[in-house]
Formats: structure tokens, C-alpha cells, sequence
């Protein structure tokens, strides 16, 4: 209700000074509009202190045997991570990286609660798929006061989805055990997941990749799906697979001519 007040007084606010352009309706209007934002302000903050406490209250619950078991695999709380799933066998991935070698090691293996769709892409709002492709997280993307616990915007639709005017939104990683187009992983599970991807965002990673594939891309799997629609599009897939198994870093990614292009990151971590 509030925000709707809020947008009620910007547009009777824009309408009063297109109509009355005059120096004191331009007073009014300044101030009008910095009351206005300094409630949007104070909403905001308002709703991430109450957030705020449920990712807190969960890391607490994680980190010690977390932080135990990435220091005893040579890594540790707050190092940079990678996330990976696969629909068919319902998993994802949490990669950590070592800071000697500056690969991503596999720290956990997840099975996913639910899911919704069939193998390929998402293309529509309303689908009900999970999307296939490259994606990316930052801060604005961890949703600490998810209706399902905890959750994380996934970023599609994402470069090459718009190219091919795919639509939807809100594509999470979250909690609970209810999905249509997401992965719900469980609140347990999800509360490992962000507070790993929660504490590398702290440190020293400006934002984490997300890759999503239909199932493990190797050469036979791929060899089964011959006569499948989506066959040139899992194969452009594959090849930012490969790449990861081949150097142990997510590649940098583009996209030309409507089709994804893999190259080596140049740095540790550099803006997408």
C-alpha cells in the first residue's frame, strides 16, 4: 500500500510541474519528491533489517561444519564459488576455488528437490521450464526474505535468451520442496548453498556463475539425443562444458551471432 502511495505522489508530482512550470510549484515538487524518496529509503531498509536476520541465523547454523570441511580440503569460508546443475539427474554442483592453483574444486554435490519441465530451454513466461545456459549472480540477486526460505535469482533471461526472445523471469535457487521453472533444493539444503555464495560475495567475488545444462554433456549422452530438436543448441552448451572440465574455470562468456562463445577469463574476476 505504501508503494503505491509512493508512485501516486511521483506522478501527481511530475503532473503538477508539467502543468504549473513555475519556480514555487518547482519547490513544492523538490521537496514532495525527496520526502518521497526518503520513505522508499527507509522501506527498503526496513525490509532488508528484517531479512537480513534469517540468511544471518542460517550461516550460523552452517559455517562451523562448513568451514571445517573446507579447511580440511585445503580451501576456505568466503573463497570464491561456481554453481553447476544438471535436469536429467536432478543435481547441482557447488564448486569452490583453491587459491594456489585458482581451479574450482567440487565441494558439495546436491540433489535437487523439485523441478518442473522437460529437457531444453526455457522459452516463455509460464512454461514451467528451468532455462539452459550461462548465468550470473550478484548481491542484488540473493533474496534473503524468499517466500521459500532463501532463495537466489538465477539471471535469466540472460543475453543469448533475449537474442531469441525468450521471455520469463524470477528463476531461483530457493528452498522448500515446490518448483515451477525453479530449483527448489530443500531449506536445509539452500541454507548451505547461500550462505557459501552469500559469504564469497563478502570477500572478494563481485558475482558467482550459474550454469545450467540439460544433463552431463559428455559425448554419449549427447550421441542419444541425434534426432532431438535441441540438438545444435545442447552442442553450443557442451562446448562451455568442455571448457570448464578442460581448466577448471568457468569461461568467460558472449554472445555473437546468436550463439554462445567460450573464451579463457583474464583475470580472477572481471566485470561479465
Amino acid at each position: 500500500m505504501k508503494w503505491r502511495l509512493i508512485v501516486c505522489v511521483f506522478v501527481v508530482v511530475f503532473a503538477l510541474v508539467w502543468f504549473y512550470d513555475t519556480p514555487r510549484w518547482r519547490s513544492l515538487a523538490s521537496r514532495l519528491m525527496n520526502d518521497a524518496a526518503a520513505l522508499m529509503n527507509r522501506n527498503s531498509k526496513n525490509s532488508d533489517s528484517a531479512a537480513a536476520p534469517r540468511a544471518q541465523a542460517a550461516a550460523e547454523r552452517v559455517k562451523p561444519m562448513l568451514s571445517a570441511e573446507l579447511v580440511a580440503r585445503g580451501l576456505h569460508w568466503g573463497d570464491q564459488v561456481f554453481l553447476r546443475a544438471f535436469k536429467e539427474e536432478g543435481q547441482l554442483e557447488l564448486f569452490v576455488q583453491d587459491r594456489v592453483s585458482k581451479r574450482f574444486v567440487l565441494f558439495r554435490t546436491y540433489q535437487i528437490a523439485k523441478q518442473s519441465g522437460e529437457l531444453g530451454p526455457k522459452q516463455r513466461e509460464g512454461d514451467g521450464q528451468v532455462p539452459e545456459g550461462f548465468y550470473f549472480a550478484g548481491r542484488s540477486a540473493m533474496k534473503p526474505d524468499s517466500t521459500y526460505h532463501l532463495a537466489i535469482n538465477c539471471g535469466y533471461p540472460n543475453t543469448y535468451d533475449r537474442a531469441h526472445q525468450r521471455t520469463g523471469s524470477f528463476i531461483m535457487i530457493h528452498g522448500n520442496t515446490v518448483s515451477i521453472g525453479c530449483l527448489a533444493m530443500t531449506d536445509e539444503k539452500i541454507e548451505e548453498i547461500y550462505s557459501l555464495c552469500d559469504a564469497a560475495l563478502a570477500g572478494r567475488q563481485d558475482y558467482f556463475r550459474i550454469h545450467l545444462f540439460p544433463f552431463r554433456m559428455t559425448e554419449a549422452r549427447l550421441a542419444q539425443a541425434a534426432d532431438d530438436p535441441w540438438l545444435d543448441f545442447w552442442k553450443n552448451l557442451k562446448q562451455g562444458y568442455d571448457h570448464f572440465e578442460t581448466h577448471g574455470i568457468p569461461p568467460e562468456v558472449e554472445v555473437k551471432n546468436q550463439k554462445y562463445e567460450f573464451s579463457l577469463v583474464e583475470s580472477e574476476q572481471e566485470a561479465p
